[in-house]
């Protein structure tokens, strides 16, 4: 197999080669930046002990050791967030339509350097941000605990919970992509998609205490509005019923196209709720199931037909 594979090499590689050329889709050779999916999710396990701390991380913290701890990742976390943002920065840069133009000239260095200095202010607002982003979690927390009768603690909720996890990882992202961050946001809550089967778009607005109940399979687009005090559970699809498009057949960006969750709204498992104009009032109950493709009215509960079921003996009848 060997002898054959070096006598076909060149032909190979010359296939691939040509491959490469014909399809630019697919291929970035010539482009220099792209962020490191790997450091982006080591990221995250940083940014979760400083979220958490003694619950991931070093576990015998103390009122003594703590700001230390604390001020070293913030050392590490400032340098290697600052590098990875921007090379997300120069990544959008060299994708922007006027991308041949910054090339020419002295234009080159004036960008890195503007990149550079944009980056740094995203990691230290960022990192400003976390007290605020506990504040946000630890109300998350509560919800999952007073939701969920299975919870013995809020210490499990954080430590064990998958639908927590997907929230946490949610709210990181949310925090850059409001702060510009292009691509690491998705990177993060498609790693947390993997690891939890929970699809949330960091685009995506949800208030506070929100709980996602056995996690599996929800999904929340990224234009979903999602209000206060808001329970979903595994299977919830929270998505888009259409795409309009431009004259030339391509999907218009920027529309709301996943409907809107009032406060106080809880969802069952394997509901489906689709559309940009759909708003799911204050306090409504969607029940298991159902397919919802129009607004409900405050205060209401929305039910599926239940189904006829039939039982059928296994045994053959005696004739």
């Amino acid at each position: 197999m060997n002898e054959l594979l070096d006598e076909s090499l060149d032909r190979i590689t010359d296939g691939i080669c040509a491959s490469y050329r014909s399809d630019a889709r697919t291929q970035r050779v010539g482009h220099a930046f792209l962020p490191s999916r790997e450091r982006i999710v080591e990221l995250l396990e940083r940014i979760r002990q400083l979220l958490f701390p003694g619950f991931f991380g070093p576990k015998a913290m103390t009122d003594q050791s703590i700001r230390y701890h604390v001020g070293n990742l913030l050392v590490q976390l400032g340098e290697d967030l600052a590098e990875q943002v921007y090379n997300c920065l120069c990544y959008a840069a060299e994708e922007a339509p006027s991308r041949n133009e910054s090339r020419l000239g002295g234009g080159e260095k004036d960008q890195d350097a503007s990149c550079r200095a944009r980056a740094a202010r995203i990691a230290k607002d960022f990192l400003d941000a976390v007290p605020e982003l506990r504040e946000a979690l630890a109300l998350d927390a509560q919800a999952a605990y007073d939701g969920d009768p299975a919870a013995k603690s809020i210490d499990e909720v954080i430590y064990c919970y998958p639908g927590f996890h997907a929230v946490a990882v949610y709210r990181v992202a949310h925090q850059l992509h409001c702060l510009g961050v292009p691509l690491m946001p998705r990177i993060m809550t498609e790693h947390a998609h993997s690891v939890t089967g929970t699809d949330i778009h960091p685009g995506a607005q949800i208030g506070k205490s929100f709980f996602i109940d056995h996690a599996t399979g929800v999904v929340i687009g990224e234009t979903t509005r999602i209000g206060d005090n808001v329970k979903v559970y595994q299977g919830v699809t929270l998505g888009a019923m259409s795409f309009p498009k431009d004259e030339r057949g391509r999907v218009i960006k920027g529309l709301q196209r996943h409907p809107t969750i009032e406060d106080n709204v809880t969802i069952y498992a394997n509901a489906t709720i689709l559309g940009g104009q759909t708003v799911i009032g204050r306090g409504v109950t969607v029940g298991g199931n159902s397919f919802v493709t129009q607004s409900i009215t405050a205060d209401s509960t929305v039910v599926s037909e239940t189904p006829q079921l039939r039982v059928r003996s296994k045994r053959k009848r005696s004739s």
